[in-house]
């Protein structure tokens, strides 16, 4: 009796485990548009600087009441299931909810395959979670300003030269900049899109650079870039960065933020909210910022950003 409701069991996780992982499969030939890169940009940021251990990356250590936790946490579908819906469309999730999902099934699929060893995990998680959140918010904050904010580009370029890229005291001041320099600068905002979500420490890393790696693709090369450290520039004479012709039409700036602090922002899109939502990023100490990535396109002196290619580049934008 026993032996036949535990295979009972065990045959209703396979199951379910197949349709997650089919229904992934699926989403994917929805959740991704099929962009040309349109114009060179830059990139600053860093994080993630410690190294994991085996237990963190033990996913079998998530489940029970803790996996609970994802319907609550996640926010970019906003309406329904929260993590299939965002994938069609229904609830502004995009590409972001597509790759929250993407972390999540990996934690169901490995909690399936470690569901006898449950225990020994969580035992064996204790030490790593007292240093580090459970959980870790990652925020996407996307906006489109008109061309005469070249500024903005320059500024960019400045913190990308000068910051610590290294620290978490050199990331918050570049965050804390950068949300500034926009905040000076609301009549030229015209698109705007944010997306919100949380995933466990042991899948946030990948996650995010899931998302830094769908929005590099976008540019058509990295002229400026100081990530962790590491500073490099281009060295082609016919691309070198400099101050943006007056040709362009559109600057696109993505702000992607991991926090230990549990952020709820708005996606309408309107002023009030896109100030509410700098001054909250903004805010965040360098001790709760866990990684940060800005990037910017274009870059290249003379490149341009037409609205068709802001539009097409990045979909989930929103028009103020």
């Amino acid at each position: 009796m026993f032996k036949t409701i535990r295979f009972n069991w065990i045959k209703r996780k396979q199951i379910l485990s197949f349709l997650v992982v089919s229904t992934i499969i699926f989403s994917s030939f929805f959740a991704y548009p099929s962009t040309a890169a349109a114009a060179s940009g830059g990139r600053i940021g860093g994080g993630f600087q410690a190294p994991s251990s085996p237990q963190r990356q033990n996913y079998g250590g998530y489940g029970g009441s803790n996996f609970r936790g994802y319907g609550s946490g996640y926010r970019g579908g906003g309406i329904g299931f929260p993590f299939l819906l965002p994938i069609f469309g229904f609830g502004g999730g995009g590409i972001f909810g597509f790759l929250i999902l993407m972390s999540i099934v990996g934690v169901i699929v490995n909690s399936f395959k470690n569901s006898s060893n449950f225990s020994n995990a969580s035992n064996n998680s204790i030490a790593s979670q007292s240093t580090n959140p459970s959980k870790v918010s990652l925020i996407q904050f996307q906006i489109g300003l008109l061309a005469s904010a070249k500024e903005i580009q320059v500024k960019l370029r400045e913190l990308a030269a000068s910051s610590n890229t290294s620290s978490s005291s050199g990331l918050q001041r570049i965050l804390q900049d950068t949300t500034l320099s926009l905040l000076r600068m609301p009549e030229l905002w015209v698109y705007s899109n944010i997306e919100t979500g949380s995933v466990p420490f042991a899948s946030a890393e990948s996650t995010f650079n899931r998302i830094s790696i769908t929005e590099r693709s976008k540019l058509k090369a990295e002229l400026t870039s100081n990530y962790s450290g590491q500073i490099s520039t281009s060295t082609n004479n016919e691309s070198n960065p400099g101050d943006s012709d007056s040709t362009n039409e559109y600057i696109a700036i993505t702000i992607l933020v991991a926090t230990k602090k549990d952020l709820r922002l708005n996606n309408f899109p309107s002023n009030e909210l896109i100030t509410e939502a700098l001054r909250l990023l903004g805010s965040i100490s360098s001790s709760d910022l866990i990684a940060l990535e800005v990037i910017w396109q274009p870059d290249g002196e003379g490149e341009t950003l037409r609205e068709e290619e802001l539009i097409t580049q990045y979909p989930n934008l929103k028009h103020l």
